[in-house]
This record gives structure tokens, sequence and C-alpha cells, in this order.
């Protein structure tokens, strides 16, 4: 066999791996090591270590010498080096302690009072329960950019809510399902933290570059709510008094201005530092985290015990990127060794695609990637493997992180593997199903697709901001 027919061989066999449920971290790292060993082979280097040993050598000597002839490769000095470079890489310094900000806002007891206040504040609106739990999932997700957090956290405290409000379950499922994934586009977004080191592209740029087509989904899922409620009002009828009860205006002010105010001051002080050139992503998330705290201890929910679940849950989200980074680095080091990235770089030129004909195709594997992995291991693994070919087709990188940072909702929402969905069927009341929860979703995929459509239609959605901000 070539060495590009082994590089393919090795990219089979991790997908067969991965299908499974051999851990993916792991997998990453032994087959790197395991190709990369044949790959990075040199018998010289090898016999120069074994060429040392004597026949009065004593058994640990010869041990010694032949364990040094064995390692005596390049891959394990190639594995080391990316180890180093993924720990010490400041684009990735970020992550911990924004995810530290967001599981610190998550057991704060914030969000069942900005759910509370938006309920009230939204009463007249059509959908207004709708309409409340979609802007508090928007906002939780914002700050802690956790799908599964925010899908549980809303599940446990909205869809309760709304099914005493004789809401469809369908339809109030589908909300929160949504809702909760906004958090992986919407800045400041882990995703495109781990999409920018993996890319080189500016962190800043691509949260400049986030943050309309993030709001503009945000509008599209406000318009079917509300447009629902409107034309079809059994599925989310006008809330009663026991339902949501009446407030005092001035009332109302202040508990915004305990609820809502601190939460978005806290995502705006942060965003904005950043965007404004203020801070670097990693200060701004040392603010933010120091933030939630603050936050923590004001609404007097800070306990030992939370600061010790918030450290853990950190540390081992965090200890999972990184690893990923380090196989994912050793893994593509080997394969374009090999001549793997060659290969498919110019199978993929020779069919004669047009930009968007590319984009289209990048997109629908990215959105069948979705079903069984995590956006986490698409972004750092079979991304970087269309970053080549983008300057073959003339497509700004920016905007490619932004179609998958689009893309990769559906991963949390298309069935039969929406996480999103297995999230919420896991604390929703027995007497809703799954398939329930799917029907409900389907229509926010639409809207989704509809977003994609637009950003490929109106590229300026996408680059307006950081034009305007950083210049081209």
């Amino acid at each position: 066999m070539t060495d590009p027919q082994i590089a393919l061989m090795m990219l089979g066999l991790f997908i067969v791996f991965v299908f499974l449920g051999f851990p993916i971290a792991f997998t990453l790292m032994a087959m790197g090591i395991g190709f990369g060993y044949y790959a990075y082979f040199d018998e010289g280097r090898m016999w120069r270590s074994f060429n040392r040993l004597t026949e009065d050598a004593g058994w640990w000597d010869q041990t010694s010498l032949w364990v040094e002839g064995f390692f005596n490769n390049r891959i394990f000095d190639l594995f080391v080096n990316q180890t180093y470079t993924v720990m010490s890489n400041e684009v990735l310094t970020a992550v911990p302690l924004f995810l530290f900000m967001g599981y610190i806002v998550e057991r704060a007891n914030i969000v069942d009072r900005l759910f509370s206040t938006l309920n009230i504040a939204s009463r007249n609106v059509p959908g207004s329960m709708g309409v409340a739990a979609l802007v508090t999932c928007a906002l939780f997700a914002t700050a802690t950019g956790i799908v599964g957090a925010v899908v549980t956290l809303m599940g446990l405290l909205a869809l309760p809510a709304m099914l005493k409000a004789r809401y469809d379950p369908s339809f109030a499922s589908g909300i929160i399902c949504a809702g909760g994934t906004l958090g992986i586009l919407i800045p400041p977004s882990i995703m495109l933290i781990v999409y920018a080191a993996a890319s080189n592209v500016s962190i800043v740029r691509l949260y400049a570059a986030a943050l309309l087509p993030g709001l503009t989904l945000v509008g599209l899922y406000l318009v079917y709510i509300i447009g629902r409620s409107i034309l079809q009002p059994s599925v989310a009828p006008k809330p009663t008094k026991e339902d949501i009860p009446d407030v005092a205006f001035g009332k109302l002010m202040g508990m915004v201005l305990t609820s809502f105010l601190p939460l978005a001051f806290l995502i705006l002080a942060v965003l904005g530092s950043i965007l404004l050139g203020l801070a670097t992503p990693t200060e701004a998330a040392s603010i933010g985290a120091l933030g939630g705290i603050l936050l923590a201890f004001i609404y007097r929910a800070m306990t030992w015990q939370r600061m010790r679940e918030s450290v853990y849950l950190t540390v081992r989200t965090t200890a999972m990127v990184c690893w990923l980074f380090v196989g994912s680095y050793t893994f593509s080091a080997v394969f374009s060794y090999l001549g793997g990235e060659h290969i498919i770089s110019e199978f993929v030129q020779s069919l004669s695609l047009e930009p968007w004909q590319f984009l289209i195709l990048a997109q629908l594997i990215i959105f069948l990637l979705g079903w069984p992995l995590e956006w986490s291991e698409i972004i750092i693994i079979f991304v970087p493997i269309f970053l080549p070919l983008l300057a073959f087709f003339n497509i700004d990188p920016l905007f490619f992180g932004i179609l998958v940072a689009l893309n990769l909702q559906t991963s949390f929402l298309t069935p039969p593997m929406a996480m999103s969905a297995y999230y919420l069927k896991g604390i929703a009341p027995p007497e809703i199903k799954l398939t329930q929860i799917f029907s409900g979703v389907m229509p926010f995929l639409v809207c989704v697709i509809i977003s994609m459509a637009l950003m490929y239609a109106f590229p300026q959605i996408v680059f307006h901001l950081p034009e305007a901000m950083y210049g081209k």
C-alpha cells in the first residue's frame, strides 16, 4: 500500500472506532502514535541504540537499550511538542475561564428570577411564556455556552410552567431545545474560541461576525413563536392571572433591575471589552468569571459545595477539549505527512465545484457528522480537513466559521441524534414523549436552515460588523 492509501485507511479506521464507542481523544492519540510510528520510522535511528549492545552487557542494560531503540522515533517527539503547543495556546486559555463563569452563573439561582421577570414583562405578547423562555434561554446560553446545562435547567424551570399554562407539549419542548443551543453561536461562545484556535482566525473578528447571525436566528425563532401563537392560539393560550399575576409597574422595574440587568450587564461587559479592544478574550473571560462569583454572592447563592462543583466541571470539560486538541493535532500531522490531506484536496478540486457548491457540500457533511458527534469533536477533528481547501475556492475562513456555527445548531436539533431533545427528555414529565419533542424541534430546524440561506444570499450579515469595527 502507498502512504496516501494508508492515510485513508487511518481515517476510515478512526470513523469505525468512533461508531464503536471508543473515547475519541484517546483514539486519536493512539492512532496518531501508531500510524506515526510507521510514518516516521527511521531504521538507522533504531539500530544506533541496538548497536551499543555487547555480549557482556547485563540484562538491565540490554533491556534499557532495546527500550531506547524502540522509542527512538520522531512520533514521540511530535506528540510531546503537540501537547506543549496546545497547553500553552493563549487562545485556549479563555476556555476554562468562560466555562467557570458559566457554571457559576448556572448555580447562582439567576435563571429562575430572570424567567419570572420576563414572563411578567411580556404577558401581553402572543405566546408570552414561550417568548420569555426563549429570551431566558438565549441570555443564559450566552452566559454559559453549555447546551446540556441550559436545556436541563430551563426544562426544570420553564417547561412545567408552560405545561401548567396549557401550552402544547410539543411547542413548549421545541422552544427550550432550540433556545438552549444558542450559546454555541452567540458570543462569547466557547465554540468560536475553539474554531479560532483550529483555524488561526482572529477570535475578536469571529465574535463581531457572529453577532448579527446570532440575533437573526433569535429573531426568526421569535417570529415563529409569536406567529404560530397568533395563527394557532390553542398551542399557547393567553395566560390567566393565576398563571402570571398582575404586578405594579414599579415592582416590575425593581424585578428587572435585580434579575435581568445584572446578567445582561455581565455579558455586555465581557463581550464589549473584547470587541472594543479593551481586553483580550482571556482577560475578558477572567472578568466574567469574577463577575459570576460576585453575582453568586450578591444573590446569596455561593456555597463551598457549589464552588467545588463549578471548579470540578470546569477542569473536566477543559481537559476534554485540550486532549481532543492534542489527539487531533497528532492525528492530523501524521495524516498530512502520509499524504492524506493532499489526496483529499486533489479529489475535491477534481470535482470542479463552484464555491457555493463546495460550501453546501462541506455544510452537508458537517450536518451529517452532527448526528453521532459533539460540536467540539467536529470543530477539532473534521473542520481542519476543509480549511486548506478554502483558499482554493476563495472562501473567507471567517465566513466559513460562522456557517459552521449555524450548522452546528442542527446537530443538537436533528433526529434521531438530537442531543438537546434527549437532555430535555431526561428531566421532562413522563407523559412527554420523545416523538413530541422531535416534532416540536422541527420548525426551529427550518429557521436554522433559513438563517443559513440568508448568510449565503447576504454575506454582509457576517462581514458588516468586523469590517465596520476593524476594517477589511
